[in-house]
């Protein structure tokens, strides 16, 4: 089975048992998002304009920080249709944009949740 299930089971497990230290996805950090980085973070910022976004229907759902890849993508689509397979660069670039949007939040809620349990020792 491998970790098909464990870290869901636990994470809903903790946030029942133990909501002082584990993040809810629905709360803002508690700590300060620069506490530990000596020489400042790299600030994340959106592409793609609100309007962009809004003119080419993107689900609200997708209007992240990879939003201006999936554009890319679905202009090439409609550019090269009936063969679609040439934008397999553009796909490939997007689906690593969201990867990585994915690490960047899975670390962010990993040291969150780090901090409360040192500040509750």
């Amino acid at each position: 089975m491998g970790n098909s299930m464990g870290n869901t089971v636990n994470n809903g497990f903790n946030l029942y048992f133990h909501p002082e230290i584990t993040p809810s996805p629905l709360e803002e950090p508690t700590f300060d998002p620069l506490e530990g980085f000596d020489s400042g973070r790299k600030k994340r910022v959106m592409i793609a304009t609100e309007e962009e976004m809004r003119s080419a229907k993107i689900p609200l759902e997708d209007r992240d920080y990879c939003a201006h890849l999936l554009l890319k993508f679905r202009d090439c689509r409609k550019a090269n249709w009936p063969f679609a397979a040439k934008c397999h660069h553009e796909k490939h670039e997007y689906l690593d944009c969201q990867y990585d949007d994915f690490v960047i939040r899975m670390k962010e809620y990993e040291r969150e949740r780090r901090l409360r349990v040192k500040a509750a020792a």
